[in-house]
């Protein structure tokens, strides 16, 4: 069953990626998408029939090169079996859902138009990004992982690019790839930092030595450092990569270049959330790891405040849903770094369907509205499109986290976010690192501008005077059934996986539940006595867990006083404050400030080796060779066939004088 969970979607990519001439891209669509669902349908059995001690699945050996030896297998844990679940279902969905989207093939942008083999083309690449997550998820040894994790790279570079026609999709592929490769040189001197000192990437054997390596130094750029935070720290680099986190965020929100149900793809579970499954899965080394764990804590709550911050101005619908993802992203770490992996992973799995369910919502209005993505020229659009309009209502419900604080009936009443967002803040004001108090307020703060944001987005695109053409408002409507299906399902999923999967990952049974997947919560002392983070965040001050839900209601009354009862004041104020508008509107000019360290230094020499060293120095050497001194000698052997028998005799006699000169020396002997 697991190995068909991961081959499924190879095959489909292969089916309509180059056997859509054989079936049709019709066919080709059809059996793709089939296979897919049919490895949702898969992963939802092995998520509720999976117990505790499954034996791992080989399949074959991989690689064998003196001490490394690995073997292609399936890891068999809780883990697994919940990435499982994400990935399929919402791959699935995504895919049902292009279906619809996929048909406008005559759209009067050549650059962007479903024609001939593109349709197929285009499943091809979601197909083969879902084969390697599965295979990055299902990974046994971190070789593995690492092939998975290129993988989505490399499938997440030609969806980004997919219209590439377009300069902008190319550059924005182009972005995300390098960026990520950043991250990449990180993780792959973490992993040699493992095997060096365990001699084995398999993962148990690795998880038996983390105790070990927790007791060695090493030596790095000249410092001797503990080997288990370095490597830890190196491995969180990856992860903020792959994750789009502070300092390394930069390609998520150009990652909406690609079609909208590539943004649902890659922010929702798949790509962004990499990072997270990354953490999680190691977390039996980061358990021991404290500063790589403080730092974790610290990107984290910055980043959940630092995106949403850039979010709240942004007028680009799928640019706002991006930068609300890479948020979110930001408490799972925060989470993580709090030792509570199983509140990340329970916020991952939360946001895997209202995240993916407001991308294709978004992708909804962007379509019907002749690819207009600018909210600016939106609004009065929810009579219009009324299934759309709910749909992303109860999204936003879910991101901001609605619910009923202090209820608590066995499990808390609310939606998905409410639930987990509310259980990693809990667990980061009882978290006993040096950042504790700081994060716990950073992630209110959060609260605060994602409510505002996500409402800001729903009042500009729905609500209010429409600022769009008329004859733009004439095409509007809701996509067909085929589309609004796959809405329906991650409106369910938004609603309720809190409440269904609260008990199971972060109630009273969690730890029985995750069987040793990952490392339990951190102990700490309270009242004198040790507890677990997770047990003492259920048993948080009353006002601690209702500052979320005030955090929200405060966000949503923002939103509102700007964008419904006034809605000039936003203008006034970006006028007012023009330099805060701009920091913000332009994203903390990160893009100007990498520019200005890298890509300028970099271009710079590019140029000087192409301009100094290939066309002076290499192209000189061989066109003066081929121009100048060929030709000389040329000349100069020309003069030498006098054609006189004399001259031939005396160069013979200078040879011959020449020869016995120098063995007469001894230059012979």
């Amino acid at each position: 069953m697991y190995a068909a969970i991961l081959l499924l979607p190879l095959l489909g990519a292969i089916i309509a990626g180059f056997m859509h001439r054989v079936v049709t891209d019709q066919g080709a669509i059809f059996i793709s998408t089939g296979m897919t669902a049919f490895t949702a349908v898969l992963s939802w059995i092995v998520f509720f029939t999976f117990q505790p001690g499954d034996p791992s699945v080989e399949l074959f050996r991989w690689i064998a090169s003196g001490e490394l030896e690995t073997f292609w297998s399936i890891r068999v844990d809780r883990l697994t079996s919940v990435m499982l679940v994400v990935i399929t279902t919402v791959s699935t969905l995504v895919q049902i859902y292009s279906i619809g989207f996929t048909r406008d093939g005559d759209h009067p942008d050549p650059t962007e138009n479903f024609q001939g083999s593109a349709r197929s083309r285009f499943f091809a690449c979601l197909c083969f990004f879902t084969f390697a997550m599965l295979a990055l998820v299902t990974g046994d040894n971190l070789l593995q992982i690492f092939f998975g994790w290129e993988g989505v790279g490399f499938a997440s570079y030609l969806l980004i690019g997919f219209w590439f026609r377009k300069s902008s999709a190319g550059s924005a592929a182009i972005k995300a790839f390098v960026v990520n490769r950043v991250g990449d040189f990180g993780l792959l001197l973490g992993l040699f930092g493992l095997f060096h000192l365990t001699g084995s990437l398999m993962l148990d054997d690795v998880f038996a030595d983390a105790e070990k390596l927790a007791e060695i130094n090493t030596a790095f750029l000249g410092m001797d450092v503990q080997a288990l935070e370095l490597i830890c720290l190196l491995l969180f680099v990856g992860a903020c990569a792959k994750s789009a986190q502070f300092l390394l965020h930069t390609w998520l929100s150009d990652a909406t270049e690609g079609p909208a149900p590539v943004t649902a793809l890659i922010h929702s579970a798949t790509m962004a959330a990499a990072g997270v499954f990354l953490v999680c899965r190691m977390s039996p080394l980061f358990d021991l790891a404290e500063t790589a764990l403080l730092v974790m804590t610290i990107i984290g709550a910055v980043t959940a405040v630092f995106a949403a911050s850039i979010g709240s101005v942004q007028t680009d619908i799928k640019r706002v849903i991006a930068y609300s993802s890479c948020a979110q992203i930001g408490y799972m770490f925060a989470a993580a770094g709090a030792g509570v992996y199983q509140a990340a992973m329970l916020h991952m799995f939360a946001h895997a369907f209202f995240i993916a369910l407001l991308a294709l919502g978004a992708g909804s209005v962007v379509r019907s509205m002749q690819r207009e993505r600018d909210m600016r020229r939106m609004g009065g659009l929810k009579s219009r499109l009324p299934v759309t309009y709910w749909m992303m209502i109860i999204g936003t419900l879910a991101v901001t986290g609605i619910g009923v604080p202090l209820l608590h009936i066995g499990v808390p009443i609310g939606v998905s976010g409410f639930i987990s967002k509310g259980m990693i803040i809990q667990a980061v004001f009882v978290g006993q690192n040096a950042f504790a108090v700081a994060a716990f307020g950073l992630l209110v703060l959060g609260v605060v501008m994602t409510s505002f944001l996500s409402w800001r987005l729903i009042f500009m695109t729905f609500h209010g005077t429409s600022h769009a053409d008329q004859d733009a408002l004439d095409g509007v409507h809701d996509g067909p059934q085929v589309m609004r299906w796959p809405l329906y399902v991650l409106a369910a999923g938004a609603v309720l996986a809190g409440m269904a999967f609260y008990g199971s990952f972060v109630g009273n049974d969690a730890n029985a539940w995750w069987g040793g997947a990952m490392a339990n919560a951190q102990m700490i002392e309270q009242n004198g006595e040790t507890t677990s983070v997770l047990e003492a965040a259920r048993a948080v001050p009353i006002w601690v867990k209702v500052s979320p839900f005030l955090a929200m209601l405060l966000g949503f009354a923002l939103s509102y006083w700007f964008y419904i009862a006034n809605p000039d004041h936003p203008k006034a104020l970006a006028e007012r404050y023009r330099p805060l508008y701009l920091f913000l509107q332009r994203k903390w000019y990160f893009d100007p400030l990498y520019n200005f360290l890298f890509i300028r230094p970099a271009l710079w020499l590019g140029q000087a080796f192409w301009q100094r060293g290939d066309r002076s120095i290499l192209d000189g050497f061989l066109n003066g060779t081929a121009m100048w001194f060929v030709p000389l000698m040329t000349r100069v052997a020309g003069r030498m066939q006098s054609g006189f028998l004399f001259h031939y005799a005396l160069v013979m006699l200078i040879g011959v004088s020449a020869l016995i000169t120098w063995f007469a020396i001894g230059g012979g002997g």
